[in-house]
């Protein structure tokens, strides 16, 4: 049932906020500021961007990621929150089977407001991955409001017809804009009077690791040599064809697909003897992975969602010292391909010619000028000048736990081969 306003009319004290023991409110929690994420990204799914900034968030906020819904057999709306490393809680509206579009939002929007009614009353920011979560949360107060727009979501496959509506909300409402590229902040530029590009970073000791580890993974071990790889989420934004393309006019290569699939039918990715389609990983497992290429594909399609995308793994694999060639992403070619630090080719001779050339080449001179673009960013520092600008929105500078530095950033060296 719906009433007027498009609230769902669940019976009194039926939607619930199952908090569990495992977060209860500690002393520390209660000092720090609460940082809500609301996101369409499920925080167990694969480790990126968001996962990155917000466990360094977490050192001097208090994290909440709001999922997007989950339906279950429920007798009634109910959030479940449960609880990740460094004390950051992701909470996941769990709705009953039946439960329609305007239901959905009237539910998540009564959650989200017990939910906050339980928390301490500190300064709030809302941090915002996904346009969508205005419709349930764009009335609530916060004393500062951050849109990190990682991607266009428009362009994705599935994409609400509502997205673009709801994001013109929210840059109406959003004291800072954050881009994941270049590109998307040549885009979004002009529409607030406060947008920042943030490219995609790197954890570069952790990537690094791949230049010194020498055990395969089981299910890669048997894999002969040479190897060529990719990792990341299979999805529409990958040229499927270009890659059974490669494996193809190539048979003596092989080439090794991580990640899980999504959006898209597995039936549909190409089968080649040559062609090793070997699932999700989790973070810590890719390094090791990493170690046995020879060469790292990203073979993305030159399509709408890929338009400003601003790819992670370019960083990942030059940290890991695995040389690269990419299809022509525009936040791939500035700056890696101008730098020379990245092959660009548009078609499958193109990258079997720019492989080749990669594995010929002598690394020692190509890794000295990636240590070099490499050292001048990191996690850490990208979370560093975010926050200086929350610190601005804010009006005054959040409080570091005892020990931890304000704004740092992390110089990494990084081991040749």
């Amino acid at each position: 049932m719906v009433t007027r306003n498009g609230e769902a009319a669940f019976p009194p004290g039926s939607l619930q906020v199952s908090r569990g023991p495992e977060a209860r409110l500690g002393r520390e929690r209660e000092r720090k500021p609460l940082l809500l994420c609301l996101s369409h990204l499920r925080w167990d799914f694969v480790w990126q961007r968001p996962q990155h900034l917000l466990t360094r968030a977490a050192r001097d906020f208090t994290v909440v990621v709001f999922e997007e819904p989950v339906w279950r057999d429920a007798a009634a709306p109910h959030l479940e929150v449960t609880r990740r490393r460094g004390d950051i809680r992701i909470a996941v509206p769990v709705l009953p089977h039946g439960t329609d579009d305007l239901e959905a939002v009237g539910a998540q929007r009564k959650l989200l407001e017990r939910f906050l009614a339980g928390e301490p009353a500190t300064s709030r920011v809302f941090w915002y991955y996904t346009p969508m979560a205005m419709a349930f949360s764009g009335h609530l107060p916060a004393d500062a409001v951050v849109y990190d727009n990682m991607d266009e979501l428009s362009a994705f496959r599935g994409a609400s017809p509502e997205m673009l509506a709801n994001e013109e909300d929210l840059f109406a409402r959003a004291d800072l804009v954050f881009t994941g590229g270049m590109s998307l902040y040549e885009a979004k530029r002009h529409r607030h009077p406060s947008v920042h590009p943030f490219p995609s970073s790197i954890d570069a000791a952790h990537f690094a690791r791949a230049r010194t580890e020498r055990a395969d993974p089981a299910d890669q071990a048997g894999i002969p040599r040479p190897r060529l790889g990719f990792f990341g989420v299979i999805d529409e934004r990958m040229d499927l064809d270009l890659v059974g393309a490669v494996a193809d006019a190539r048979p003596d290569w092989q080439v090794v697909m991580l990640g899980p699939v999504a959006k898209i039918d597995p039936e549909i990715l190409p089968r080649r003897p040559n062609l090793h389609w070997l699932g999700p990983k989790t973070y810590e497992e890719l390094p090791r992975y990493l170690s046995g290429w020879d060469v790292g594909l990203m073979p993305f399609a030159l399509n709408e969602s890929t338009r400003f995308i601003s790819p992670t793994k370019t960083p990942e694999f030059l940290a890991a010292g695995v040389p690269v060639v990419s299809t022509p992403i525009t936040d791939v070619i500035r700056p890696y391909g101008q730098k020379g630090l990245v092959e660009i080719a548009g078609d499958a001779a193109g990258m079997i010619a720019a492989a080749e050339r990669l594995m010929a080449r002598p690394k020692a001179a190509w890794l000295q000028r990636v240590d070099r673009h490499l050292a001048t960013g990191s996690w850490d520092a990208t979370w560093a000048a975010m926050r200086r600008l929350i610190d601005d929105a804010l009006g005054e500078p959040v409080a570091s736990p005892a020990g931890v530095p304000a704004v740092a950033g992390t110089a990494v060296s990084l081991p040749a081969e």
